[in-house]
């Protein structure tokens, strides 16, 4: 058979080269697909018989066959990618995807978007699997469809007023009048705030020195966004300035030691009791303000800032003081803001997307999971950057991105293929060589039985 077996090495040969060459090629045809990872044939040996003879057998082979096509899952490089959606895995993990009929997919490649009902999902319109998060961004529920809804985020009003400015020490004094807050105060802010509805509202504090160290501030807001009236949650008429279209929401006083620091901040009176005088607020600092339309006596505290004893032992101010310098603003903040449609899409590290909103808000709208698996290499491709779990693979952990090994989410990122085209060519040479070499040995194998066949004549 030893002729024989010659010709069947070089038919093996020639089939294992041809395998290695296709394989070669599908890597290099997918040199630019998203996410692809490169495979590999692997061979082995095949032994026909074995002889025993002297001091040792006699083995004599047959040729080599494709014992498997192993896939490469070393990570490809990272790009940026002008889409928010995008995402690329930086390590072990695969993105987990499930189909209309509910089978469940695997891949590496992160070309997302949505679709007509806010689903995010691959070009091949499979789902992305993660959780979900409520209308207060917590994260809850198991595992499921990501979607991402096109609303609107909720309101929030209002509730604390922080202001930083420095009063002129040596400011006349005055007392405040409605009938004319520019002339009798030294200096005033502005300030956006936003009642329950999430409507916005312009409130200008007039600050008047009215005695050493002390000054008083009136806040001021626009008459035709309250209600008149003597009830609660209006405003009567001696607060309002219809001529000037204002409105007095409420006032207190601050004093200040000889040193420039805030000493004390009165309890604010506050006007939306229907009353001339109105009433004190539960605490310092502490008023309520009603406009119309919306809710009622909404809480607002007034926070000046304190005086402060820094590390070396020396009083430090953040917030309010009287020194010599003119007034002016240092800051002024707020907590409020009004409701806001969704403008972009936030992915971070641990897969956590965000939507931001016209209003600056940034609220958690769902979580991307990842699956790891104790054996890659026995997973089954298939096709459109697809893998499909199986027994070699053994059964997926699925969790949150950046924990149990299974790598980060880089966003506006894509994987690219893993395949090295260097390497590929010289195994395309190598499989090449290999292909002739095979080739010339079927010749001559095929001389030598035409020898053996012209032996008889």
């Amino acid at each position: 058979m030893g002729i024989l077996s010659s010709l069947f090495s070089g038919v093996s040969g020639l089939n294992a080269n041809g395998n290695l060459l296709s394989v070669i090629g599908n890597n290099i045809a997918n040199q630019g697909t998203v996410g692809f990872k490169s495979s590999r044939a692997t061979f082995a040996d095949l032994v026909s018989s074995s002889l025993g003879g002297g001091s040792g057998s006699v083995q004599t082979g047959i040729g080599v066959a494709l014992t498997s096509i192993q896939a490469n899952f070393t990570q490809g490089s990272l790009v940026t990618s002008g889409n928010a959606l995008d995402m690329a895995v930086d390590g072990n993990g695969f993105f987990t995807l499930k189909d209309a009929q509910g089978g469940t997919f695997y891949s590496r490649a992160g070309q997302f978007r949505l679709d007509s009902q806010n689903r995010v999902v691959n070009p091949n319109g499979l789902f992305l699997q993660g959780y979900q998060a409520d209308t207060n961004g917590q994260i809850t529920g198991s595992i499921d469809n990501i979607a991402l809804p096109s609303t609107t985020a909720s309101p929030n009003k209002t509730t604390k007023v922080t202001t930083s400015v420095n009063l002129q020490a040596d400011a006349t004094t005055s007392a405040f009048s409605l009938a004319d807050p520019t002339g009798t105060s030294n200096f005033s802010t502005s300030l956006t705030v936003f009642d329950s509805l999430g409507k916005s509202h312009l409130l200008t504090t007039y600050y008047t020195r009215t005695a050493a160290n002390t000054w008083t501030y009136n806040v001021i807001g626009n008459s035709s966004e309250v209600t008149a009236g003597v009830a609660a949650g209006t405003y009567i008429a001696g607060n309002i300035n219809s001529t000037l279209g204002i409105v007095k929401i409420a006032s207190g006083s601050l004093t200040f030691t000889t040193s420039g620091a805030l000493d004390t901040e009165s309890v604010v009176t506050k006007y939306d009791t229907g009353t001339l005088a109105g009433s004190a607020g539960a605490s310092a600092g502490l008023a309520t303000m009603s406009f119309a339309g919306a809710a009622a006596s909404q809480p607002v505290t007034f926070d000046f800032g304190t005086s402060l004893t820094t590390d070396s032992g020396q009083t430090g101010l953040d917030g309010t003081t009287q020194f010599g310098a003119a007034s002016a603003l240092v800051n002024q903040t707020q907590d409020g803001y009004g409701a806001g449609s969704l403008q972009a899409f936030l992915v971070d590290s641990k897969g956590t997307i965000s939507g931001r909103f016209s209003n600056g808000q940034i609220r958690t709208l769902a979580q991307v999971t990842l699956a790891k698996f104790p054996d890659p290499v026995g997973l089954i491709r298939s096709g459109k950057n697809l893998y499909a779990e199986t027994a070699d693979s053994g059964q997926p952990l699925k969790a949150t991105p950046d924990s149990a090994g299974l790598g980060k989410v880089a966003s506006n990122s894509l994987e690219l293929s893993n395949v090295d085209l260097g390497e590929e060519f010289i195994g395309m040479i190598s499989a090449q060589r290999g292909f002739q070499a095979n080739s010339r040995m079927i010749t001559t194998s095929d001389e030598i039985l035409q020898e053996l066949v012209n032996i008889k004549r």
